[in-house]
């Protein structure tokens, strides 16, 4: 395998399929030559499917039926083994468009966790681009660095994963894209800045109000992105057969805010976003970052000693 799998035509020795039956249950298996999926209703050889396209119901020596088709990265995504919470293929769509991820990208993630995103990039990036994956855990790498050998076969020569803490252990190349998923992605603004070229596009992503709060203030003092635009996705199924048509069972709720900005130019700052501000927005409880345009307000009402305004 190159790290790349393949995606269509005939099923081959050494690929992963999954064994589904009536009630929906999934099993995922790699295909061996001699080999055989066990059943509660007997067995099913591999070698009846190598050769073979997907989506066949393959009939067990008892009768069990079930559909073989190669995995979708949707499915993969939510049952891989995982150390760390993931990023769910909701979000994970979104971080691709918003970014617009394009093949030959030079992508920067932070952390890695158990390696969700990181496939969607990956798969997004081709063999062309680069991914550089930085993880604090050496333990969640591990699985993240698993769960895509186990997709893809093998780990893609595009793919580099690092051991550290990004504000130190960030490394020299410039990057297109950065993606961080942490508790204090404001604690790295400025060295992502340091290596994102003049529009490339920044994500966060965050479980609290709180912390989409802290980053878009430290993104508006930093000056060197533009205005954040923040937001949070739901998902919500629906059952329809005959006239039971009704919301169904498995609706996703909150997962995370996603924040998005891009870089300026060396030098530029962006126009602030014309907006009425928020009463009590910056207000004495507050103790975060403070644009630009809000430490001069604060000046103008209540000058240091020695200062002298312009008039």
């Amino acid at each position: 395998m190159n790290g790349y799998p393949v995606t269509t035509g005939p099923l081959r020795e050494g690929e992963r399929v999954t064994f589904a039956d009536a009630k929906g249950r999934r099993h995922s298996v790699v295909l061996r030559a001699g080999g055989v999926f066990h059943t509660t209703k007997g067995g099913i050889a591999h070698d009846a499917l190598i050769g073979g396209p997907e989506g066949v119901v393959a009939v067990s020596v008892g009768g069990g039926q079930f559909s073989v088709f190669r995995p979708l990265l949707h499915d993969f995504m939510v049952s891989m083994p995982r150390e760390a919470a993931v990023i769910y293929p909701k979000d994970a769509a979104a971080i691709l468009m918003q970014t617009d991820v394009f093949p030959g990208a030079r992508v920067l993630e932070a952390g890695v966790g158990s390696g969700a995103l990181s496939l969607a990039l990956l798969r997004a990036l081709g063999p062309t681009g680069r991914l550089y994956s930085y993880e604090r855990r050496g333990e969640f790498a591990a699985v993240a660095r698993k769960n895509v050998r186990s997709f893809y076969g093998a780990e893609p020569a595009s793919w580099e994963v690092r051991l550290g803490d990004l504000a130190q252990a960030i490394g020299p190349e410039e990057i297109d894209r950065a993606i961080l998923d942490m508790l204090a992605p404001w604690d790295c603004i400025d060295a992502v800045a340091s290596r994102l070229v003049p529009g490339g596009v920044l994500c966060c992503y965050v479980a609290t109000a709180t912390q989409l709060g802290r980053t878009a203030d430290t993104l508006r003092a930093h000056g060197g992105f533009t205005e954040p635009a923040m937001k949070e996705l739901t998902q919500r199924d629906w059952h329809a057969e005959g006239l039971a048509i009704r919301p169904g069972h498995a609706t996703s709720g909150h997962t995370g805010f996603l924040l998005f900005a891009r870089r300026m130019a060396p030098g530029m700052v962006a126009p602030m976003k014309r907006r009425r501000p928020a009463p009590g927005a910056y207000g004495p409880d507050y103790v975060g970052p403070k644009p630009a345009h809000v430490l001069a307000a604060e000046r103008a009402r209540d000058p240091q000693p020695g200062e002298i305004l312009a008039e």
